[in-house]
């Protein structure tokens, strides 16, 4: 079972390289994020048409996140549904053979201090008491996304630069690691502990071409798939091209 995570920084715009991703790549579920669409603007019919069925959780211009899948999703929750006055469309979760899939994109955080950063850091808290509420540990769970973390400076390609910074800051990598603590592995680093790759680069000063980037994409699992883990990487060829999401995809495979 192969399972992706990728913003695609709006479908629309990226559409035909999603298709076509989707068609040369033939994972068994993928999470997308920052859509940039409402439901009904979501394209459908292009994503059924490359053997896709999909979930959707959209916002006009800003945020969305979705689930497809070869086989439809079931028991589809779109939201953290805590009762908090919370607009932004960050997190879907599905079933699909047998397995709980989330489809998240943490907030970005803006800048140090900010109220963005600090609605970032309470998301995270958020987030883990959903987890502690509907899930337990032993279930075969997944968590795929754009968690706007670097979870050590492994994952940076300047750390001096870096420090302090947005991305990379101790209170954000603290809430991911609260996040984890659920039971989570970061299946690439578990695979790769010490291999540096990233997944998001800059669209200015050349970032992409000079592998200037940042891992802050990741794929989340409970211990169950955790053992049956085979393998996991990140598509940079998916990144480039003209007009490509600044992100790319990171995938992982589990034993069936």
């Amino acid at each position: 079972m192969k399972i992706a995570a990728w913003n695609v920084n709006s479908v629309r715009a990226r559409l035909d390289r999603l298709v076509d991703w989707l068609k040369s790549t033939q994972p068994d579920v993928v999470c997308l994020q920052e859509l940039k669409c409402q439901d009904t603007e979501f394209p459908m019919e292009a994503v059924r048409e490359a053997g896709y069925h999909a979930a959707v959780h959209g916002q006009k211009t800003y945020n969305g996140v979705a689930i497809l899948a070869k086989t439809e999703p079931q028991d589809v929750v779109k939201g953290l549904s805590d009762g908090v006055d919370d607009t932004h469309a960050r997190l879907i979760a599905a079933t699909v053979n047998g397995v709980r899939v989330v489809s998240a994109y943490a907030p970005n955080g803006q800048s140090v201090g900010s109220e963005q950063y600090e609605y970032k850091l309470q998301w995270y808290g958020r987030l883990r008491r959903y987890l502690d509420t509907r899930h337990k540990p032993g279930e075969p769970l997944v968590l795929c996304g754009d968690w706007n973390v670097a979870p050590a400076d492994i994952d940076v390609w300047d750390v001096a630069l870096w420090q302090g910074q947005t991305l990379c800051t101790d209170k954000e990598r603290k809430a991911l690691e609260h996040l984890c603590g659920f039971g989570l592995t970061d299946t690439f680093r578990k695979l790769y502990p010490t291999e540096q790759k990233f997944s998001w680069w800059d669209y200015r000063m050349l970032a992409f071409p000079k592998n200037q980037g940042l891992r802050i994409d990741h794929i989340f699992a409970t211990a169950p798939l955790v053992e049956r883990l085979v393998s996991a990487g990140v598509d940079r060829d998916a990144r480039k091209g003209k007009q490509p999401s600044d992100h790319a995809p990171v995938w992982t495979e589990f034993k069936d």
